[in-house]
């Protein structure tokens, strides 16, 4: 690991390093001014790639990390921080976003358990419709961005209400025709990671994981208790109490669709981050995509069920009723 960068030490001839603010496994985070601007503050990513790499593969994940930096450089919206600048320096690369105000979710939700409540249930609902809506813009991106790791700790709620989404740091890019690109290689958090994420390239993600790591945050928020990991609950499923079981203020409508977010297979989710939100606001009724069967029972038809069918199939069910009427009251008269 190499050295943290110093206090007033200016990257770029630009930006002047004022504290360390965060720390992972794969860089920091620093408060920065910018020297162009006065009065701006930025919020400055150290990525550091793995040195272990061979030299021609530690290469290629520099110029992934310019071509992926280069395309979240164009984003534009108000619930994700906007990225201005991103540059090399020796074996680092840099990522320079808008520097954030205010407390982070997980702080929040901290807070409201030391005084022994919970955060109310409809302003964290509030919340989640900003999350998706960040969410739904960067799923629609061409190609489209899969976030990875949504969690309460990369929610900052701002002074003026909005929440950001503020880490791009597990960020994935979708290309299409089998190829998945990664920004930083990474799982994302434990808690908030659905099955399919597990794993070095996490080449099964899509849109679904985001509202399965979304679902879990929210069950999180409102219940101030961590959700069981995927992979507990794939061999427990009875491990993940129902929120209402902790926080009786949560609507059913609510946990119905935490529930239907945290399903472990990706067909039993949302199918995107809007259906999930649209449901929250009580303006759509959850629709699963069946799960493939290997047996299915064979069934009488009901009269629904006959009657629904083509024209050729109900003639058929009609000359076999009236058969068996004949016979039934030939039977009787003799």
């Amino acid at each position: 690991m190499a050295l943290p960068l110093k206090k007033r030490e200016v990257l770029r001839g630009r930006y002047k390093i004022r504290e360390q603010i965060g720390q992972g496994g794969i860089g920091s985070v620093y408060l920065a001014e910018d020297l162009r601007l006065e009065g701006r503050l930025c919020a400055v990513k150290e990525v550091e790639h793995d040195r272990t790499l061979p030299a021609k593969m530690f290469e290629e994940a520099r110029e992934q990390f310019m071509r992926e930096a280069t395309v979240l450089a164009r984003l534009d919206h108000p619930n994700l921080p906007k990225v201005s600048d991103f540059f090399s320096r020796e074996n680092r690369d840099y990522l320079v976003m808008d520097y954030v105000p205010g407390e982070d979710l997980r702080t929040l939700m901290l807070d409201a358990r030391r005084k022994k409540t919970f955060l109310r249930a409809d302003v964290v609902l509030g919340w989640a419709n900003q999350i998706a809506n960040a969410l739904t813009y960067l799923h629609s991106q061409d190609p489209p961005i899969i976030h990875r790791d949504i969690k309460p700790s990369n929610l900052k709620l701002t002074p003026s209400g909005l929440v950001k989404l503020v880490d791009f740091g597990l960020v994935k890019i979708l290309v299409p025709d089998e190829m998945t690109i990664t920004v930083i290689q990474g799982q994302g958090t434990i808690l908030y990671t659905p099955l399919e994420q597990y794993g070095s390239d996490g080449a099964h993600t899509d849109p679904r994981s985001d509202v399965y790591s979304l679902g879990a945050t929210l069950y999180h928020l409102m219940t101030n208790t961590p959700p069981t990991d995927a992979r507990k609950r794939f061999l427990n499923p009875e491990s993940l109490l129902p929120p209402r079981e902790i926080n009786s203020a949560i609507s059913r409508r609510t946990q119905r669709g935490l529930k239907w977010a945290m399903s472990l297979h990706p067909d039993e989710r949302p199918d995107s981050a809007e259906d999930f939100r649209l449901f929250l606001l009580g303006q759509k009724e959850i629709v699963t995509s069946p799960l493939p069967q290997l047996h299915q029972q064979k069934t009488v038809p009901s009269l629904r069920d006959i009657l629904t069918q083509p024209a050729e199939q109900t003639l058929v069910w009609l000359v076999v009723g009236m058969t068996v009427l004949s016979f039934l009251l030939t039977t009787l008269e003799g």
